[in-house]
């Protein structure tokens, strides 16, 4: 098995006196890596790059990256690194030349700390569709019935994809040993199958590595590494070739791989919901290399195979689940009807254990023990719970082998060597616990397990066992494991026997005797406000019959004064009778009166919120400022305007101001009907506030004070998140609207352009592969901006550009040419910017209008 290391760095295994290893960065000699900064700088580089393009070691380090490769190679890497996604992304490109006339190379890129790291190999001619190869290669598995031919059928298919001499599927188990549970390999090899390998073979850091990176491959245990130059940057840091496709690996694993007589190696990962489950290894008896097309079709089969294996697991669990899931639901209906307590569970322990698939069950509660099926004795549960209690946990426990953490259970392993126990009660626990059976077996491992600590050429402790001859060993005191699903069902089970059924005690007897008093209060409460709703009403009807002419008059005012109190109210419901905000309840009012000429009302002052009462109150308020200034002031005629600015004096008490200006001359009232008793009254009545009106002859003066007591500060209203990876500042409303059209050839980066586009205001992006399809696209809608990707494959956008700059639509190029791209003179000056782009990127030449960006 494999033993790759997650980066170049120190391994240091606990058990060894001696001075740790330094692993340093290497990769494997029959490809080349550079690394580049941002600014595409070549910043390190294996020894055999200056080989493969022509430089010397000397040379090589601190060049433009275009002094090594072409404009055209780097445009298409440039396009590429638009598409990474995620931490650990890594995108391939096959077959191209990187210097005119040159050989053709597969290249893999992927992002590592802050540089580019570009690895090339040559290519392999050997017209592989790995997609639709990978798809047929699916069908055949798909076909498959039952787990064991599902394994065997994958391990077949990969063998024939990779051509390695053996090809095993390999699962870990919990503890991280794991076993080969299918193989396809050429006549006349030993087999594999069934051999099971202790957890030092596969160490923890190569596991962790197996989970971000899917795909290893070692053509050659003899070859060289080749290192990568300079080893540390000047803080003292190696390049993290985590992500890498030709990363060498640990010396460690290549003495491994010579004592099985294993010439070439490809690994390949399982996983399941992120985590590692398994690996294809792939073993052959001379030096192997396959291409990188081939090995990512190799890697796309694991992927799938991954995704096909989950999703039957998960079918299989899911059964299991809803089965238990049914039963659990009758015996709690069963529970809950008769009023159960936890004495009484005993009666429904055969019922119980149907649940869960086990062989006995047992519950201890106050004391007295019941047993059902293969258990322990009543004196040995009682130790156990003793020990149960002492694990100090409030979820289900549970292990396969008793005896490993509980040492008398030893004794009684053929009846009970795994348990589950469900608390069902608070310290002193009692327990529910189910029992599984001994599963005496027999291990075969490939060599001894017991790894022995020898002296070798990488120092004390680290040379790998060198028998891999086959080596029984009879497991007993195991039980079948419990799997997460049992778990997820035994933590079920105790919620609802702890806290929905079997806690009928004196605090659930006290909380219903709460919650019927919160029920009296809440409909006292209900009774009071209902009645001073009532009161109100009475009350406005009453005093508006003064002052008006007919009885619809009387009924239009009757009408507007609740409906003003009915918008008050809406917004003090919409926060469950809570503060609302002043700012809302003054716009609402304006709108209502106004309509569409709104903006005659203006506001100023930062936003507070109004406690119910306040709010109710001041909401009657302006809805008679409004109404008598739209009869009588301001807002009755087409000029006036009303100004309502608030602030929090010294004592944080809220300060309104009412101002009126061109409008008809005011003149003070004859007689002071309703309306100008509620401004100038309610609130020095209701809240104990301040009211002041002044009539003066330019317009009504109104100076309004709510005690601190009813302010409150209004929160900051959060910022709406941004689309796409970065966050971009807001722009002009004029910098970008509209529909935008995006030229573009390659589908990710045009979807990856449509989300910037729209976080930065675009209402509608069209998109466009072609120069033809675009000019029909303009010709059908023109639009209010364009970016246009500079080379379009066998043309370029320059006749859209001009199209463009013709009708007066501004636009932006995007180029992967960086700056040998040069703009013709006719298009005047044109923002420019270089892929990979940002969000921040667009914006600025946005916000600039012209230049490089």
């Amino acid at each position: 098995m494999t033993d790759h290391r997650n980066r170049a760095e120190t391994v240091d295994l606990s058990s060894c006196d001696r001075e740790p290893i330094h692993v340093l960065g290497a990769i494997q000699p029959f490809g080349f890596l550079v690394a580049v900064s941002p600014d595409w700088i070549v910043v390190r580089a294996s020894e055999n790059a200056a080989r493969w393009l022509g430089h010397s070691d000397a040379d090589l380090l601190g060049l433009p990256l275009s002094d090594l490769m072409d404009a055209e190679a780097i445009h298409l890497i440039r396009g590429h690194l638009q598409a990474l996604r995620g931490p650990d992304a890594i995108d391939r490109i096959f077959g191209t030349a990187l210097q005119p006339g040159g050989s053709s190379f597969d290249i893999a890129l992927h992002i590592s700390g802050g540089s580019i790291v570009i690895e090339a190999e040559p290519s392999v001619s050997e017209h592989l569709d790995a997609g639709n190869l990978v798809r047929s290669m699916v069908g055949r598995l798909q076909q498959t019935v039952g787990f064991d031919p599902f394994c065997r059928e994958a391990a077949r298919q990969m063998r024939a994809l990779t051509g390695f001499d053996r090809v095993m599927v390999y699962r870990f188990d919990p503890d991280g040993s794991g076993a080969v549970i299918a193989e396809s390999a050429r006549s006349g090899l030993a087999p594999y199958l069934g051999l099971h390998y202790p957890a030092s073979d596969i160490p923890k850091q190569a596991r962790a590595l197996y989970e971000r990176n899917w795909l290893r491959i070692i053509a050659d245990v003899e070859a060289p590494p080749v290192a990568v130059l300079p080893q540390r940057d000047p803080e003292g840091h190696p390049l993290d070739l985590s992500m890498s496709t030709l990363r060498t690996v640990s010396p460690i694993h290549i003495e491994y791989l010579r004592n099985m007589g294993v010439a070439a190696s490809l690994s390949v990962s399982i996983l399941r919901g992120g985590k590692l489950w398994g690996l294809f290894a792939c073993h052959h008896t001379e030096p192997r290399h396959i291409s990188l097309e081939r090995r990512t079709g190799a890697e796309l089969f694991g992927q799938m195979f991954s995704l096909i294996l989950e999703s039957r697991e998960r079918e299989a669990e899911t059964a299991y689940e809803a089965s238990s899931r049914a039963l659990h639901d009758r015996l709690m209906g069963a529970l809950a009807s008769g009023g159960t307590s936890l004495e009484n569970i005993t009666g429904f322990l055969d019922d119980i254990a149907g649940i869960v698939t086990c062989d006995g069950i047992g519950v201890w509660v106050n004391g007295e023990v019941t047993l059902r099926g293969a258990t322990p004795t009543a004196e040995e549960f009682a130790g156990l719970v003793r020990f149960l209690n002492r694990t100090a946990t409030s979820r289900a426990f549970a292990t396969h082998e008793i005896g490993a953490v509980h040492p008398p259970a030893a004794d009684y392993t053929e009846r009970a060597a795994g348990l589950l126990a469900v608390p069902i009660s608070r310290a002193p626990r009692d327990f529910l616990v189910f029992f599984r059976r001994e599963i005496a077996r027999t291990v075969t491992w490939a060599g001894s397990p017991e790894k022995p600590v020898t002296l070798g050429p990488n120092g004390l402790r680290l040379t790998p066992r060198k028998s891999f001859e086959a080596w029984t060993e009879v497991v007993h005191g195991q039980s079948l494991p419990w799997s997460a699903v049992d778990l997820r069902i035994a933590e079920a089970l105790r919620i609802t026997l702890l806290e929905v059924i079997l806690r009928l005690t004196d605090s659930a007897e006290k909380e219903r005797k709460t919650s019927q008093e919160r029920q009296e209060l809440l409909i006292a409460e209900l009774n009071h406000r209902v009645r001073n709703i009532l009161n109100l009403i009475r009350g406005i009807v009453a005093q508006s019959r003064s002052g008006t002419d007919s009885v619809e008059d009387f009924a239009g005012v009757i009408g507007q004064r609740i409906q003003a109190l009915a918008r008050a109210h809406d917004q003090i419901t919409t926060t469950n009778w809570g503060p609302g905000s002043l700012r809302d309840l003054i716009a609402l009012e304006a709108e209502a009166y106004l309509g569409e000429r709104v903006e005659r009302v203006r506001l100023k002052g930062t936003d507070v919120l109004l406690e119910p009462q306040a709010f109710s109150t001041l909401a009657l308020v302006v809805h008679e400022l409004m109404t008598n200034s739209a009869k009588y002031g301001a807002l009755s005629d087409t000029s006036g305007q009303v100004e309502v600015a608030w602030e929090r004096d010294a004592a944080e008490c809220l300060v309104v101001h009412w101002r009126e200006s061109e409008g008809p001359p005011v003149k003070p009232p004859t007689r002071r009907g309703f309306g100008t008793t509620l401004i100038e009254r309610s609130i020095p009545y209701e809240l104990k506030g301040e009211a002041e009106i002044t009539y003066e002859l330019t317009g009504l003066r109104g100076r309004f004070v709510v005690p601190a007591r009813y302010v409150r500060a209004a929160p900051v209203a959060p910022a709406q998140p941004q689309r796409g990876r970065e966050s971009t500042p807001d722009l002009d409303p004029i910098a970008l609207s509209g529909t935008v059209l995006v030229v573009e050839d390659n589908m990710i980066i045009a979807l990856e352009a449509e989300e910037i586009l729209a976080s930065l205001g675009a209402r509608a992006v069209d998109m466009a592969g072609s120069v033809y399809e675009a000019l029909r696209q303009i010709e059908a809608s023109r639009p209010s901006f364009a970016l246009l990707d500079v080379n379009l494959g066998s043309e370029t956008s320059l006749p859209v550009a001009r199209h463009l700059s013709k009708i007066g639509v501004p636009f932006v190029f995007a180029t992967g040419y960086g700056e040998s791209f040069r703009i013709p003179p006719e298009l005047g000056t044109v923002a420019m910017i270089k892929k990979p782009y940002t969000a921040d990127t667009l914006r600025r030449a946005l916000a600039s209008g012209a230049g490089r960006v």
